[in-house]
């Protein structure tokens, strides 16, 4: 290989490496978003400490965090809170879109990101800690603000923003719009759109969690959409509670379906999925037990409206019961109970439909068996030949032996009086 042919060779390669850093760069050169837009439970703590881990893969400059939420469980909101500040990615969280807000566990959140942006239109605040099902007793509210407070404070500190006014958001319940937020130093910047916020950050040194400056690099960079597995966007999808509350009594709908048709198999198969989904899908939040004992409560009283003659009380008893069940079953935040037009929809209907097979149940039992040699009597059958005593008779499409005390002519209707082996006791209709 002569020496025009080993730089050509070398020119090649270098171009090759130069289009791979590029590459590489380019792949870097991304932002990482992810949405907070409904609940914050655990779902939410895995698909945010996902996506903090996705962008520290990729060397992303940034993490988005668009948050449009009422708020939800202070657990969860602590752990996304700690995945957060423990970032070796910059966060960013926007509270997006126009009309959006970050209320309550948002606020902790939008708080503890490295840069703190609000769009046009926008919220954030009532932080106050809420007991599901019942008031707080003055001393139970001061020890659970307090610990609220003392963990805000430590964010906020952190971040350089002001304390005082954040603690308000637990203490008073208070809440700010996005110029209110920006105005008293509760965040970074307002942005009409997040291309203008990421823009706009490129260039600007960031003080990170733990003391550190890093100078964001954002100007233009390509952002990409966390994508959720498939076990995330099925959990997700049903960690509504009030979707959770429907899977749950189809599901129960189903199997007593199975149960009291046996040999459907679909109905059964289908109610066990759906019980299952409905379950797991409520468990991932607070139950409360006596919910749960309202609702075992409810089916039995529908059932036993079914058995007794009420004349409705049951009935009406078991769909109150219900409706209180769903709406107490959540013990968190109001923003996580299950509504009382979810309840109601979802109650009614499987009332009637309970009470109506309960109902044909009960009936199919009481009914007289239709099989056997005993149903023949009383039955009315046709003399085929006249009956002197003896003879043969029509009953039932088939043909029986018959014997009469009283002597009926061919063609004459007769009333059977007993079976007798193989033989029947029969009587002229009307004697």
């Amino acid at each position: 290989m002569n020496a025009d042919e080993r730089r050509l060779q070398h020119t090649e390669i270098m171009r090759i490496a130069l289009l791979l850093c590029l590459a590489l760069c380019a792949r870097a050169q991304r932002v990482i978003a992810v949405n907070v837009d409904g609940i914050v439970h655990p779902v939410t703590v895995e698909i945010i400490g996902h996506a903090i881990e996705q962008a520290s893969r990729e060397n992303a400059p940034a993490i988005l965090l668009r948050l449009n939420t009422p708020g939800g469980l202070i657990d969860a909101s602590r752990e996304i809170t700690a995945k957060i500040v423990a970032s070796r990615v910059p966060v960013i969280a926007y509270v997006t879109p126009s009309g959006g807000r970050a209320a309550s566990a948002g606020f902790f959140l939008l708080e503890a990101a490295d840069v703190a942006a609000m769009a046009p239109g926008t919220n954030t605040g009532a932080s106050s800690p809420v007991l599901m099902n019942e008031q707080m007793d003055p001393v139970m509210r001061n020890k659970v603000e307090n610990d609220t407070s003392a963990w805000l404070r430590s964010i906020v500190l952190k971040r350089g923003r002001n304390v005082e006014l954040a603690e308000t958001t637990i203490r008073a319940a208070k809440a700010f719009t996005e110029k209110e937020a920006l105005d008293d130093h509760l965040i970074d910047r307002i942005a009409v759109d997040e291309r203008t916020l990421l823009d706009g950050l490129d260039g600007v040194a960031v003080k990170r969690f733990n003391g550190a400056q890093e100078v964001l690099h954002t100007r233009g960079v390509e952002v990409a959409d966390y994508q959720m597995t498939w076990r995330e966007r099925i959990v997700a999808a049903i960690a509504d509670p009030n979707i959770g509350f429907i899977l749950l009594v189809l599901g129960a709908l189903g199997i007593y379906v199975e149960f009291s048709s046996p040999g459907l198999i679909f109905p059964g198969v289908a109610g066990g999925i759906l019980a299952l989904l409905g379950l797991s899908s409520l468990a991932v939040l607070p139950i409360n037990w006596a919910g749960a004992a309202l609702l075992v409560l409810g089916v039995s009283l529908f059932v036993l409206e079914a058995k007794f003659a009420s004349h409705g009380i049951l009935g009406i008893g078991g769909t109150v019961a219900m409706v209180l069940g769903a709406m107490l079953l959540i013990d968190g935040p109001p923003e996580m109970r299950i509504h009382l037009s979810t309840a109601l929809a979802v109650t009614i209907p499987f009332a009637l439909i309970t009470t109506f097979l309960v109902t044909l149940v009960i009936r199919a039992r009481q009914n007289k068996a239709v099989m056997g040699m005993d149903t023949l009597v009383n039955q009315i059958a046709e003399a085929r030949t006249a009956l002197t005593p003896a003879g043969m008779v029509f009953v039932q499409g088939e043909y029986w032996n018959a014997e009469s005390e009283v002597p009926v002519e061919k063609g004459g209707r007769v009333r059977v009086v007993s079976v007798e082996g193989l033989k029947l006791r029969v009587s002229p209709v009307g004697k």
